[in-house]
């Protein structure tokens, strides 16, 4: 072995490291496409909205009207929302935010034979049905 060529050599390890680069690059740019082209990229988009919603109960005698108001935060599309709630015959019922147009701020929705201590929750359902969050909850009184 020549240790003098060896300490002549004009070549460094610069191409190997440029290749591993290049390897590492196209793993990646590989992993964001496939990621994107498989739909995932979407489902990681959708998150629920940050709203804060008001619970107001009228006694009608042997139950309760329950209106539900959009106090602040995001607004919502008005078909992603529902409410849900037992009703007087314990039976639990989900219905839709009544209403028109995207859900904002002084926006509500009443709600009858809303059953007392009932659980009253607003869900969120993601446009594309593939989640859903309750979003405001409360109790009819007793």
């Amino acid at each position: 072995m020549n240790i003098k060529q060896l300490f002549s050599e004009e070549r460094a390890v610069s191409p190997v490291i440029g290749v591993i680069l290049m390897v590492a690059i196209t793993v990646i740019l590989a992993a964001v496409i496939g990621t994107f082209v498989l739909g995932l990229g979407d489902s990681l988009q959708q998150s629920s909205p940050s709203a804060s919603f008001g619970f107001d109960y009228v006694d009608n005698g042997t139950d309760y009207d329950a209106t539900v108001t959009h106090e602040g935060g995001d607004s919502v599309p008005i078909d992603q929302l529902s409410v849900t709630f037992t009703n007087a015959s314990g039976a639990s019922v989900t219905e839709d935010w009544q209403g028109s147009g995207p859900v904002t701020a002084g926006d509500g929705s009443t709600h009858t034979n809303v059953g007392s201590g009932s659980d009253v929750r607003v869900i969120w359902t993601a446009n594309d049905g593939s989640s859903s969050q309750t979003i405001g909850r409360s109790t009819a009184p007793n």
